[in-house]
This record gives C-alpha cells, structure tokens and sequence, in this order.
C-alpha cells in the first residue's frame, strides 16, 4: 500500500512540474508576443492627430456652408445664394422665428 502511495505522489508532483514548466512557457509566450505588438506600434504618422482634427473641422464648416448656399440658391429658388451668408439673413430669420416680424 506504501509502494503505492509512493508512486501516486511522485505522479502528483510530476504532474504539477509539468504544470508548473507549462505555465512559464505561455507566459515566455505571452511576454514575447508583448514585445512584437509594442515593436510593430511604433508607427511614425504621417498626419498627425491634431491635423487630423483641424482638417475634419475645416471640411465640416466647408460642408455646412456649401449646403446652406445650395439649399437657399438652388433649392430654395433665390436670385443671390450668397446672401444666406450674411448676418442680416441670419437677423431675419431669427425675427420670423421668434415672431418679431
């Protein structure tokens, strides 16, 4: 019964070296891919973030304007589209909005 024992526990602590070798193994693993994901971030950008974001807000505004000057011009059947662009347009409409005129 002893000899018995004896070769179960000497199983159990194999199997737990195993375990144990297994374990550093992935973790060399893991490390190692780690190392390759932070080497392969090191990309130098071509545009950076905040040209990215002034480029975006530029073409946003030219976006907007374009359409208010379709929309009033070409849509709207006015003779100047231009004007949609002035402040005395924009006083007008508020006017007509809040029931001033």
């Amino acid at each position: 019964m002893d000899n018995q024992m004896n070769k179960n526990d000497v199983a159990v602590t194999e199997g737990t070296q195993d375990k144990k070798e297994t374990r550093q193994q992935k973790k060399a693993e893991r490390k190692q891919k780690r190392l390759e994901r932070k080497e392969r971030r090191a990309v130098h950008r071509m545009f950076p973030i905040w040209l990215r974001i002034i480029v975006v807000v530029v073409l946003s505004v030219l976006a907007v304007i374009l359409g208010l000057l379709v929309g009033y011009g070409i849509l709207g059947g006015s003779e100047e589209p231009f004007n949609v662009l002035t402040f005395d347009f924009w006083q007008h409409m508020i006017d007509i909005i809040t029931g001033v005129e």
